[in-house]
């Protein structure tokens, strides 16, 4: 217990010094739809509100991932734009580049604190990763497998060991390369996937076959095979001759929007 302590107090505070290099962080970002930016827990967060929505007694949401200086981008703003009109509101927080740390998922608890029970959005929201959005998104899911509806990727990283790699991962959890190797399955999504498969939380991934710098049968063809054995519901689409990139079809597929939009909503 004492060594989980100091490793969750080092990359925390590897997380607070990023904010002091960057006080004024919560007040600027550009968003691809007008909406709210603000701060939770010192950190730059943002929403994007729904159209209508009155009376509905839970607000549904999806909860984009990683909300970095450049995320989201113009890029999803087709997507969101089909969720704010099918009633769903958007939002994120910037967790820095934690790779579902210990400090990154505590920061997704007071998000996920701030739309439930500050703004009374719905306790399920469907997380949304963009590639090493799912490795954060993914962690925090492990751990509350009854708060979310539902999870969807584009290019999603499930697995540590593949990107950034554990060396590199082990900084921001505040632990040597060594110690996270011993400890990666306590951390590694692709690891945790058992108590989503018993809290039937559906998944549904998107993610190129010529994917190099998250590979996909390292990641999303992991994340099926696994969550198949057992007993999950997962869709994967592959497209054909793809990679990390900003083809289209990552970003406006009518069945991975329909995906979350249906689950958003239940």
């Amino acid at each position: 217990m004492k060594t989980i302590l100091r490793c969750f107090l080092a990359a925390l505070a590897f997380t607070v010094t990023s904010i002091a290099e960057n006080p004024q962080a919560a007040e600027v970002k550009n968003l691809p739809l007008p909406g709210e930016v603000f701060a939770v827990a010192g950190r730059p967060a943002f929403f994007i509100a729904a159209e209508g929505g009155a009376g509905v007694k839970a607000k549904p949401w999806a909860w984009y991932a990683p909300t970095l200086p450049n995320y989201p981008g113009q890029e999803e703003r087709w997507m969101f734009e089909r969720f704010r009109e099918a009633g769903i509101a958007t939002a994120g927080i910037d967790v820095g580049e934690s790779y579902g740390s210990p400090a990154g998922r505590a920061l997704f608890s007071q998000l996920y604190s701030e739309m439930t029970e500050r703004r009374g959005f719905s306790r399920k929201p469907v997380l949304l990763g963009r590639s090493r959005g799912g490795l954060m998104a993914l962690s925090w899911a492990a751990e509350n497998p009854d708060k979310i509806a539902a999870f969807a990727g584009i290019y999603p990283v499930c697995n540590i060991a593949s990107y950034p790699g554990v060396d590199k991962a082990a900084v921001a959890y505040g632990m040597t390369p060594k110690a996270l190797h011993a400890d990666l399955s306590a951390h590694n999504p692709i690891n945790r996937l058992a108590e989503l498969a018993k809290a039937g939380v559906p998944l549904f991934a998107i993610h190129g076959d010529n994917d190099k710098i998250v590979p996909l049968e390292d990641n999303s063809a992991l994340l099926k095979s696994r969550y198949e054995v057992l007993g999950g519901s997962i869709r994967l689409i592959v497209p054909s001759g793809q990679g990390h990139n900003l083809w289209q079809g990552f970003f406006q597929s009518q069945e991975f929007v329909n995906f979350v939009i249906k689950h958003a909503s239940q």
